[in-house]
């Protein structure tokens, strides 16, 4: 059974979850020395903000295969040592995200109607209706910055309010942007002029400080309403000040600060025309449970060898493109896996081909994974989907992604070509109602389902009592077969038979194969 640490307090509910599958120690307050000596009996270790996670750590890992942050926030995780090391990182963006996405829209129609001045109004006793004005967010522009999580789960919702979406985040796809609707702007200045209502959604950088400043707010529209959940250092307080004094912004909503508890003395918490809370992005009782959760169900997901959804050091596969392509991670491995063993010379490059409605998807986690089977069986290093694109650009392979419409009977296929100063090795596979199965090896069309052990291929020429023959010859060494397909490419042409074993084939055994009449070569592959 798999050991986990939790090394920080979490709610109750993740454990839980944790103890179903795997024995769970539960030791907060560690010392640093201290975690590094208990460390290498675990598979998986559970941090909030308290337990850093050193490359000492790390390095002391001998068995670690995922480290889970409960929220959002990895800085006390050492990212590059546990990448290195192919440990997949996860977090709990999720968790907090619905809540901070909700937050961000009530505030933002908070300060469309005017609600919280309108509320203290009526509470002083006065009735002034004329006063609070406000403006409907129907049919109005959204800029929204950053489209992570958060700016995703807000993006959509302000879809459900009828409002039109732009977004500027210079690292999301087109294809990403087109599944959530919302157009891409070309840069924060484009999104920030046509924006009526504009949200912040991106982390705080060096680069990203002051992200909207003076130059920023001169491009603004006299409408736009800014509200800020995301970091207080991503806006210019006393610019936005002016701006708004001077009629270049309407108004303003910020639940984060430069500086939390603020100082109260911050002009942008007096002023009437900006609503201020004291981050409550991410205070529901929902969420505190929810990242504990999430968390658990990542850690046991890594753990059975399936991908995780929020790895930090992983490529992030959204909701939507999950629902597609989860299944063909496998695929994409399995096809890798089996050409690399296949093929002979010196690699010069590799193709990876995206067959069907996958090709439509963002297909980084599908690269990751073929990468990962290319690699598996011929690196002594621990190779996983995290760290699988750093250890091939060490290696410098050259690898091309292509994308197409399906081809024969199957909706989609990803089929990987292997380069080498040997010749050209094609394997396609894709995904039936048992898992990822090879359909074709180099000009072959076969049906090879999922399983465990060895694989044997013998090409031949189609010839009567060929199956019977390598059949006898496994039988003579004890050798048990699972399953036999034949493909070939016309009658007694040329043909292949993948045959699949459950016990070691001996070289003697392959010799005595090729010796047989009209067999043209014969190779084994581990197929698990």
């Amino acid at each position: 059974m798999k050991k986990i640490l939790v090394a920080d307090p979490v709610a109750q509910d993740g454990i839980d979850i944790l103890q179903r599958e795997a024995e769970v120690d539960v030791r907060t307050g560690l010392p640093a020395a201290d975690l590094i000596a208990a460390i290498g009996d675990y598979h998986a270790l559970v941090v909030r903000s308290e337990t850093r996670v050193t490359a000492d750590v790390f390095a002391a890992a001998r068995q670690l295969q995922a480290v889970g942050r409960a929220g959002v926030g990895v800085d006390n995780i050492d990212l590059n040592a546990a990448t290195e090391r192919g440990v997949i990182v996860v977090n709990a963006p999720q968790g907090n995200t619905i809540s901070a996405a909700e937050h961000t829209v009530g505030l933002m129609l908070a300060l469309a109607r005017n609600i919280p001045a309108a509320d203290a109004s009526l509470r002083s006793g006065e009735w002034r209706r004329a006063k609070f004005v406000g403006v409907e967010v129907r049919g109005k522009t959204l800029a929204v910055i950053g489209l992570g999580q958060v700016g995703s789960e807000v993006a959509r919702r302000a879809r459900g309010l009828d409002m039109e979406v732009v977004a500027y985040d210079p690292f999301v796809s087109p294809e990403r942007a087109h599944i959530l609707g919302v157009d891409l702007a070309d840069s924060l200045e484009d999104a920030i002029g046509r924006a009526d209502f504009l949200t912040l959604h991106t982390v705080l950088t060096a680069q990203t400080r002051h992200l909207v400043g003076e130059k920023q707010l001169a491009l603004a529209r006299p409408s736009l309403r800014i509200v800020n959940t995301a970091r207080g250092d991503l806006i210019d307080t006393g610019a936005l000040v002016a701006a708004i004094d001077a009629g270049r912004v309407a108004g303003a909503a910020l639940d984060v600060f430069p500086s939390e508890p603020p100082d109260m003395a911050d002009a942008g918490l007096h002023h009437e025309r900006i609503i201020v809370t004291p981050h409550l992005g991410a205070s529901t009782a929902e969420a505190q449970e929810r990242v504990s959760v999430d968390v658990a169900k990542q850690i046991l997901a890594i753990l059975r060898g399936e991908p995780a959804q929020y790895a930090v050091n992983a490529p992030m596969i959204a909701a939507e493109t999950m629902t597609v392509i989860a299944p063909y991670i496998a695929v994409a491995e399995k096809a890798a896996m089996l050409a690399t063993q296949l093929s002979a010379g010196q690699l010069e490059n590799i193709e990876i081909e995206y067959l069907g409605d996958i090709a439509m998807h963002d297909t980084t986690a599908l690269k990751a994974a073929a990468v990962k089977g290319l690699l598996g069986p011929v690196s002594e290093e621990n190779v996983t989907i995290v760290n699988a694109n750093l250890i091939a650009e060490s290696r410098g392979m050259r690898i091309v992604e292509r994308k197409g419409p399906s081809e024969e009977i199957y909706a989609n296929l990803i089929r990987v070509h292997i380069h080498t100063s040997a010749g050209d090795t094609d394997v396609t596979a894709t995904m039936a109602h048992d898992g990822a199965h090879i359909v074709a090896i180099n000009d072959f069309w076969v049906d090879i389902p999922p399983g465990e052990g060895w694989l044997l291929l013998c090409e031949n020429q189609d010839r009567p009592g060929m199956i019977g023959a390598v059949g006898t010859l496994l039988g003579r060494y004890d050798v048990n077969i699972s399953f036999m397909r034949v493909g070939r490419t016309g009658v007694r042409g040329r043909a292949l038979m993948a045959v699949g074993v459950d016990d070691p084939v001996a070289e003697d055994l392959v010799d005595q194969l090729k010796s047989i009449p009209n067999i043209i070569s014969a190779r084994v592959v581990k197929f698990s």
